[in-house]
């Protein structure tokens, strides 16, 4: 049924993404789909990483340790150096997918909160034909 799902990931906070990373490792492994880890940053360094070439590494060897705890047989990655990433989460996201050929998206959402404005799984959704996968965790 799916083929290569994509799961985009904040490596800030991977730590809320438990729910959605075993999620997506179990259709990988049900499907003998591959997974493509995501990740979105802006070039100066943050949170996450000290530069886009650190960021790169730190996602690379997130795929690898996922792949290895969740028995995913093939993995890749797909950093994505973004200008100001808040606003072009979205747009990148979808681009991502496209020229991946992912035909799952699955995704960690927060619990929604009196003020938020819209969540990025859902104005995915309206941007793309893919489908999507929205994981809630308790936790976030």
């Amino acid at each position: 049924m799916f083929t290569h799902i994509m799961v985009p990931v904040d490596l800030a906070h991977a730590d809320r993404l438990t729910r959605a990373l075993e999620a997506a490792a179990d259709l990988a492994k049900s499907h003998d789909a591959r997974i493509t880890y995501v990740g979105v940053t802006a070039p100066q360094p943050g949170q996450a990483a000290r530069s886009p070439e650190d960021f790169a590494d730190k996602l690379a060897q997130f795929a690898a340790t996922q792949a290895e705890a969740m028995g995913i047989a093939e993995t890749g990655t797909h950093p994505i150096i973004s200008h100001d990433p808040s606003v072009e989460l979205d747009r990148a996201l979808k681009e991502a997918a496209d020229s991946l050929g992912a035909d799952l998206i699955v995704m960690g959402s927060h619990i929604p909160r009196a003020f938020d404005l819209k969540s990025h799984g859902g104005h995915l959704a309206q941007m793309t034909d893919r489908s999507i996968l929205l994981i809630r965790d308790p936790q976030s």
